[in-house]
């Protein structure tokens, strides 16, 4: 075991090392592009503005759609291969949407959100109830793709039309997924698992201690599974005229994704209206030429068109200034301790932001917007402090639920005043849980034994070593005490007794319907009813509403800029890539070490392609 520490601490050392020289490399490639910045104001008269009059706008989002984009300052380290980097503010594309809605100038929108990412089914179905506005407001909108998956083709759904490749894939799966379930693996490795999770429905470490899925746990995913997917079913069908049951049943029949299969699959589609029809690139460039008329500016011949980038760079900031604010904090991403990244809820940079709105005179309220499944139960417990702390100030904390605001998401929603809940949401998972594995018998296979002085009882004990009867006692109330004590939080919150709470606790995830039917929200709507509700608490007929983002460095604003500026994607080296799995490998095996009891209902989260 030593020689393995050692291994690992050598590891540790020269990651360190590597680390630093790529932060001194990404230095140098700051200057290198400071400067190209520099040059290029110089010489440069600026970019030529389009006139948007008549010309068809390509939106097509490329990443993740987020509630609240997140910066990482350590980008050398956090390089992404594509697009998943890439994020797409929720209200931004919601705002985008709307205005070219009541823009008379554009004739039609043209929609591809194949490569769009989106972390749970609520976001991606408000999306596209956007866009079904869009196409009601008479705006014509034309959906083109290679490839359609059940979330691009949720969106596709909404256009008026709908072309694919003669040999691109439809893919209507639906929503869900399978899981692995490793109980036999650990037994084969000699690991024992050691379950102290509070709550019957407490699935998060199923995967480690059963060989399949809990009829609890099977219980409750369907209850998830069946209304969201009914709701993504019935946008779609809507949209094209035809009925739930014929999407249900191109579902069921998928066939595959190349060759025959595929144009199949492709000619299904079209004599049962899930699409209008198929063509190639040339011939949907030589379509809208003839609809929309021949691009004179352009170099190559193609028809009017502009992208959404270029014309939001033309749209006009609504500003606005007031004396009342209605802060708008965001918590999106698993809840941990430290700053915030690109999906996590770092719990010490929101607490920043909540004590930052606080501070403010201007504050009226608070608009908690949370998205996550939970975390960390220490993490949880500083905003739900610091959220005290403001209401301490009389200041009203309101809750939006995004996809997901379950566990330490129910945690730390318990100071509000009022909960909202969008229809799709989930919520609940009120329970802990805990899972330690411990590797006595795989040492004792491979001839490790372990000897030596302590000054206490358990000084020198670490998951190499068994679980004693008290040691055992000891993780099994740490883990009861905690789940009592979120139990009695949102029993107080939500003005019911601690026995009525714990029945429809022990760990069970709601759909936000049934939520607000047991009493864990008040009301469904989304943020901007969260929004108009906090007005309405203060009586404010004038406010604004003010964003918290990440609070960045001099160093990572400038560093923003420039890669804003620029447009730049990076692309990850496969010595990056090398480097983040032996870090993550690395920091694996030293957490294992550290027993933590957590809020967290990861595995309600919906898998969505």
């Amino acid at each position: 075991m030593n020689a393995i520490k050692s291994i690992f601490s050598w590891l540790g050392r020269f990651l360190e090392k590597a680390r630093t020289v790529m932060l001194n490399l990404g230095t140098a490639f700051v200057l290198i592009f400071f400067t190209i910045l520099i040059v290029g104001a110089l010489t440069s008269s600026g970019p030529k503005v389009k006139d948007p009059s008549g010309r068809v706008l390509f939106i097509d989002p490329q990443g993740t759609v987020v509630d609240q984009e997140v910066f990482s300052s350590d980008f050398l380290f956090n390089f992404d291969s594509g697009s998943a980097s890439e994020q797409i503010q929720t209200r931004d594309l919601i705002e985008l949407i709307r205005a070219v809605g009541k823009d008379d100038k554009i004739p039609a929108v043209f929609i591809d959100f194949s490569s769009t990412g989106f972390a749970g089914p609520t976001t991606a179905i408000n999306i596209a109830k956007e866009l079904k506005a869009l196409r009601e407001s008479g705006k014509r909108v034309i959906a083109f793709n290679d490839r359609l998956s059940t979330t691009s083709y949720l969106m596709a759904s909404q256009a008026s039309e709908i072309w694919i490749h003669p040999v691109g894939s439809i893919s209507i799966s639906g929503i869900g997924g399978m899981r692995a379930y490793q109980k036999e693996l650990y037994e084969n490795l000699k690991i024992n698992f050691h379950n102290y999770s509070q709550g019957d429905f407490k699935s998060a470490v199923e995967g480690n201690t059963r060989t399949d899925m809990s009829e609890n746990d099977r219980l409750q995913r369907e209850a998830l599974l069946k209304p969201i997917w009914s709701e993504m079913k019935s946008l779609m069908a809507e949209g094209r005229g035809i009925t739930a049951e014929d999407i249900q049943s191109f579902a069921d029949g998928y066939v595959g994704f190349f060759g025959e299969a595929a144009m199949r699959n492709i000619a299904y589609a079209e004599a049962n209206n899930i699409i209008d029809g198929s063509k190639s690139f040339p011939e949907f460039r030589q379509y809208m030429i003839e609809e929309f008329g021949l691009d004179e500016e352009a170099k190559t011949d193609t028809y009017k068109t502009m992208s959404y980038k270029e014309y939001v760079n033309q749209m006009e900031d609504s500003l606005s200034e007031s004396k009342n604010e209605i802060a708008i904090i965001t918590a999106e991403g698993a809840i941990m301790e430290g700053e915030i990244s690109q999906g996590v809820a770092g719990a010490n940079g929101i607490v920043k932001q909540i004590r930052s709105a606080h501070e403010d005179e201007k504050t009226k309220a608070i608009v908690l917007r949370v998205n996550s499944p939970g975390g960390s139960i220490i993490g949880s417990e500083m905003m739900r402090d610091e959220l005290l702390a403001a209401k301490k100030k009389d200041i009203d904390v309101i809750v939006s639920m995004g996809d997901y605001a379950a566990s330490g998401g129910v945690y730390i929603a318990t100071p509000a005043d009022y909960i909202f809940a969008e229809p799709t949401t989930i919520t609940g998972s009120i329970g802990v849980a805990i899972a330690l594995p411990t590797l006595e018998n795989a040492m004792d296979y491979i001839g490790v034994n372990f000897d030596g002085v302590v000054t206490s009882k358990y000084g020198g004990w670490d998951p190499t070593q068994a679980i004693d009867d008290d040691l055992d006692k000891i993780f099994e109330s740490w883990g009861a005490d905690a789940y009592d004590r979120f139990v009695n939080f949102v029993a107080d919150s939500r003005s019911q007794s601690y026995e009525e709470i714990k029945a429809i606790a022990g760990g069970r995830v709601w759909i936000a319907t049934s939520a607000k039917d047991v009493g864990l929200i008040d009301e469904i709507g989304g943020i901007d009813d969260a929004i108009a509700y906090a007005a309405s608490l203060n009586e404010l007929e004038d406010f604004k509403v003010e964003y918290y983002g990440q609070q960045l460095s001099p160093e990572e604003l400038i560093l923003r800029e420039l890669l804003e500026n620029f447009d730049v994607s990076i692309k990850e080296p496969k010595v990056f890539s090398a480097l983040n799995g032996l870090a993550d490998f690395y920091e694996t095996l030293v957490d294992i070490q550290k027993p933590k009891a957590l809020l967290t209902c990861k595995d309600c989260m919906i898998d969505l392609d």
